[in-house]
């Protein structure tokens, strides 16, 4: 069984960093996928806001998700580089990830990720920018 299988089938149990994070699946397919988490008080950094590194996190995962729902079966990925703009901070409620596929080559793939707060048209929070290898199964 392969991993978006796995998430249909166990969501977030699939995935030890989803469980980590208490990140939820909540759609994928066709180079696209959202997910949705509830910001912890110890996700915040000192000054009291989200840290940093938790919104290019699900932006990565949602963008990585989003990527193997338009590869091959058996095909794997690995992140190149990834670049974050962060627009606003939150302190606390639900954050949701939103990752599209924006172009895939042979070897290598490129994707966006937003996350946005209290929903999927809440103001938009921070952007990720990310490329993929693509490894080819044999």
């Amino acid at each position: 069984m392969n991993y978006p299988e796995e998430l249909q089938k166990r969501g977030r149990e699939a995935n030890p960093f989803f469980v980590l994070m208490g990140i939820d699946v909540v759609s994928f397919g066709g180079g696209e996928a959202t997910l949705s988490m509830k910001v912890r008080p110890d996700m915040l950094n000192g000054a009291g806001w989200m840290q940093g590194g938790i919104y290019t996190a699900i932006s990565d995962e949602a963008m990585a998700l989003a990527l193997l729902t338009a590869l091959d079966e058996g095909d794997q990925i690995a992140t190149i580089s990834e670049t974050t703009s962060y627009f606003r901070g939150v302190r606390s409620g639900r954050i949701v990830a939103e990752g599209r596929v924006t172009r895939k080559g042979r070897q290598v793939a490129f994707a966006e990720g937003r996350v946005r707060a209290d929903g999927a048209n809440g103001p938009v929070h921070s952007q990720t920018s990310a490329s993929f290898s693509i490894i080819r199964r044999k």
